[in-house]
């Protein structure tokens, strides 16, 4: 009989978390830049929104799924996918493919997208600080951008905007973190405990 030997193979794979992380966070510093009112939206907002916002975050998401990590794949490729279809709710109606959405249809799309992130709210409670506020930066700035639709009042956008700005700046400093504590092998940035209860 010839002897067995188990050999574990081991994930070389780099962490997809942080280029995750940066995409979702600087497009959407972009996007609530616009909704502050300090720049129009321009190519420049919806070119983000496909490649990195976009494309990256669904890169990053399957290679999460490789790591068998499935939060980390539900959300980045979900995320990435939610700037392709903005932007396609953008494009579509300049293109003719499309009527533009209205003001209702909105309410409902940013709704169910703030429903979703409350759900993975729940998810980084067993995650570290750094993301739970992510997250529910994230899910406050889905019910101001639902709020300000809904009443058309344009100082809840722009209220909106700012405090996307603050979500963004939570994701781009969380995935920076994992990038520097990962290079210098210590915490330069700071995330908080892993909550392992």
């Amino acid at each position: 009989m010839t002897p067995t030997t188990t050999v574990v193979v081991k994930d070389g794979s780099a962490n997809p978390a942080p280029l995750g992380l940066c995409a979702f966070g600087l497009t959407t510093i972009l996007l609530n830049i616009h909704n502050a009112g300090f720049t129009e939206l321009s190519s420049m907002i919806l070119g983000m929104g496909i490649f990195y916002g976009g494309l990256a975050q669904v890169i990053a998401g399957i290679i999460e799924a490789k790591k068998n990590n499935t939060f980390g794949l539900t959300a980045f490729t979900s995320y990435g996918f939610f700037w392709l279809s903005l932007v396609g709710l953008l494009v579509m109606p300049k293109l003719g493919w499309a009527e533009p959405a209205s003001n209702g249809s909105m309410v409902a799309y940013l709704s169910i997208w703030g429903i979703f992130t409350f759900c993975l709210f729940f998810g980084t409670l067993r995650l570290n600080r750094a993301l739970q506020f992510v997250f529910a930066s994230l899910t406050i700035l889905f019910a101001l951008l639902v709020w300000g639709d809904a009443s058309g009042d344009a100082g809840i956008k722009h209220l909106a905007g700012y405090e996307g700005i603050v979500c963004g700046a939570s994701a781009v400093y969380t995935g920076m973190a994992g990038v520097l504590n990962e290079v210098y092998g210590k915490t330069i940035l700071p995330i908080g405990p892993v909550n392992a209860n």
